[in-house]
């Protein structure tokens, strides 16, 4: 079994040294630092973990489209959990998804469309597996979308879209998703599940979606245990995962229910927490410094 201790600069330790083979990671308040870029320390990082054959997995409220835009030349060596949890995909091969039913979808859309005429900040994504959809246009929504949704659609009507599986609907709402959005949807928890999944996110899903779900099936489909899994979050939409790995980590950042559920405590995005932490797990060699 395991024995936890830590270096001078207070990052976990294990001895023996755990035997991962898979290590998945949220993006935004994790990977990615404040500005959203990775750490460049990260890239030599991933060639070590392809060199132990240990699998990377961004797992992400985010679609399966940006994300396999940001990691370039190793794109196709990832596994990706996508749309939190509801599209799994390694590479470009689809591992499970999980699609909404189209009567929910545009019972969801009609509920958005009625709390913004009643004054809130909000408009929705309709997120499918080969594009996301808005009809909100304006500039400030169509900047929050673009940075999550690389493959996106503008049309007149949501509920008019070209035939696509939908996997979640996304709310973003200017004020707080938290005080506002997820209360007006409420109503939906028992058909679908309404996830908080970042502060100004609203996540609409089936209620079997969710990243720890996600990494279940990856588990299941390629012979990896949760002691052979490491993985790492922030917030609301990552509670799941921290119960399918024995190495569940919390960022320093996250909120105070994740810290809860989550085993360790990683430093904060803003201090590169996920590389240094698992080159310190590991025993790699760039562990002391931002």
């Amino acid at each position: 079994m395991s024995t936890r201790g830590s270096d001078p600069a207070g990052l976990p330790s294990f001895d023996p040294v755990p035997d991962i083979r898979l290590i998945a990671a949220d993006m935004d308040g994790t990977l990615l630092d404040d500005a959203k870029e990775l750490h460049d320390h990260f890239w030599p990082l991933v060639d070590e973990l392809f060199a132990r054959g240990i699998l990377f997995c961004p797992a992400s409220g985010r679609q399966y489209a940006n994300l396999y835009l940001r990691f370039g030349d190793v794109a196709d060596e990832l596994v990706y959990i996508a749309e939190n949890g509801a599209y799994v995909v390694k590479g470009r091969e689809e591992i499970s998804s999980d699609v909404l039913d189209g009567d929910l979808v545009r019972r969801i859309v009609l509920a958005v469309r009625d709390l913004a005429a009643a004054g809130a900040d909000v408009g929705a994504v309709v997120c499918g597996k080969r594009s996301a959809y808005i009809e909100r246009s304006d500039a400030p929504f169509r900047a929050q979308a673009n940075t999550y949704y690389a493959s996106l659609q503008a049309l007149d009507d949501l509920l008019v879209r070209p035939e696509d599986d939908i996997l979640k609907v996304a709310v973003y709402d200017f004020g707080s998703a938290e005080h506002t959005t997820a209360p007006a949807l409420a109503g939906f928890r028992g058909d679908a599940q309404v996830v908080v999944s970042g502060a100004n996110w609203v996540d609409v899903m089936n209620p079997t979606t969710n990243k720890g779900a996600g990494i279940r099936h990856i588990q299941e489909a390629l012979g990896i245990t949760p002691a052979q899994t490491m993985v790492f979050g922030d917030f609301l939409n990552d509670l799941e995962m921290m119960d399918a790995a024995e190495y569940s980590f919390a960022m320093h950042n996250a909120h105070p229910e994740l810290r809860r559920r989550a085993r360790y405590v990683a430093p904060p995005n803003s201090e590169n927490g996920v590389v240094r932490t698992i080159s310190a797990v590991l025993g790699l060699p760039w562990t002391a410094h931002p």
